[in-house]
């Protein structure tokens, strides 16, 4: 007897964008609050044991601020500024503070790069079952965070968890052959072809691919002979 490959109604992904109210001690807080014009986003950071290697980037009139803010910092033990232009810095730099990371591990569900920050509030997106950003809403409401949810996408197709943004750059880059190994064309060609800047085209490229991912191994976990 043939077995359909059904995808049962109850299987699905939750895509979620959240805006939290930053802990008064986080560095972060600091920083974004004596610069309220500046939108700070982390790009990506990796814990190690007592200290956080991030990079982050800086849009504002007034970059050089920013990133003297960010350098000077009591949190911040090491900052290597990589390119200034008139209203952006990218950085990377190392922190003692690593309670974002502590509050990921703690609610169980990873935070997608980037990371926005403006004036004490900080948005991000997250994908996962509708268990585990359940969870994740419970550890913000138990760490009494204040927090808004700006937007809630339940879906059963990979399709409806990607902007059109994403679906675009995601469909050039196929048939640019990006994904094919060894590639037909690099990161560099694709952002020139979309007419877009390298940062932008892997940041959209990255979160594209973690969202059907993401959709991807919730689904065959569900349907795994021991879920069933």
């Amino acid at each position: 007897m043939a077995t359909a490959n059904i995808l049962p109604e109850a299987v699905g992904v939750i895509a979620a964008r959240l805006r939290i109210r930053l802990p008064e001690d986080i560095w972060i807080a600091d920083v974004s609050q004596a610069n309220p014009q500046a939108t700070f986003r982390l790009l990506s950071g990796i814990r190690a044991a007592t200290r956080a290697v991030e990079l982050g980037e800086v849009t504002t009139d007034d970059p050089a601020t920013a990133g003297d803010a960010i350098a000077t910092h009591p949190s911040v033990t090491a900052y290597e500024e990589l390119e200034r232009t008139a209203d952006r810095v990218l950085a990377k730099y190392e922190t003692t503070d690593t309670d974002l990371y502590e509050f990921v591990a703690e609610s169980g569900l990873p935070i997608e790069y980037p990371v926005t920050a403006e004036n004490g509030w900080y948005e991000f997106d997250l994908t996962g079952s509708r268990a585990e950003f359940d969870h994740f809403r419970t550890a913000i409401e138990d760490a009494g965070r204040q927090y808004e949810l700006l937007s809630l996408v339940h879906s059963t197709d990979p399709s409806g968890l990607l902007t059109e943004r994403q679906r675009d750059v995601l469909m050039a880059a196929l048939r640019a052959g990006y994904f094919e190994l060894p590639r037909d064309c690099t990161l560099a060609d694709l952002a020139s072809a979309l007419d877009i800047d390298k940062s932008t085209a892997s940041r959209v490229l990255r979160r594209g691919q973690t969202r059907i991912v993401k959709w991807f191994l919730t689904t065959a976990a569900s349907q795994s002979p021991e879920n069933r």
